[in-house]
């Protein structure tokens, strides 16, 4: 996503009175950093927690030993509960969580392959779960996960109001 878009897109949260908040695995900070070159972003981004080792999963954003167990690091469950780790420890209004296998190896299986992320974004106590396939080297997996969390805060922000200051349906 170019830079104008991402300035347009910390206007909107500007215009919204809404924070955001971001639990990363894979991204390992990526999110977060293309946002704080937009002028206004300190009074949007509450920050981001970047939790590659299942154990900072579990000790930082508080993702149970059982979920890891049965559905693996790479999993939606996981991504779900790390979102809910994130909002109890930001309360952020908008809060996104990312984790997935960028390269071979991990949880990977031919149900699971290599480039196969998952998402879950959290507003208004309503959870929104992807899960996307990319394909190219880490890096360009990496950047396309962070293109395809900015386009979909700003379809999140597309159903918001302009006369209110909250999500509604």
């Amino acid at each position: 996503m170019k830079q104008a878009d991402i300035a347009a897109l910390v206007k909107r949260f500007i215009q919204y009175k809404l924070t955001l908040a971001f639990a990363e695995s894979c991204t390992a900070g990526l999110l977060p950093s293309g946002l704080i070159e937009a002028q206004g972003a300190s009074s949007v981004l509450l920050g981001s927690i970047v939790t590659y080792h299942p154990i900072a999963k579990r000790k930082l954003l508080g993702v149970s030993q059982q979920t890891l167990d049965v559905y693996t690091a790479e999993s939606q469950q996981v991504t779900n509960e790390m979102v809910m780790g994130l909002h109890k420890k930001l309360g952020a209004d908008v809060c996104v969580a990312v984790t997935g296998l960028c390269a071979a190896g991990g949880s990977e299986t031919d149900e699971k392959p290599a480039g196969t992320l998952f998402f879950t974004f959290l507003y208004q106590n309503r959870a929104e779960e992807h899960r996307q396939e990319f394909e190219g080297s880490c890096q360009s997996v990496r950047q396309q996960a962070v293109d395809f969390v900015y386009t979909k805060l700003n379809e999140l922000l597309d159903r918001f109001p302009p006369d209110q200051n909250k999500l509604t349906d």
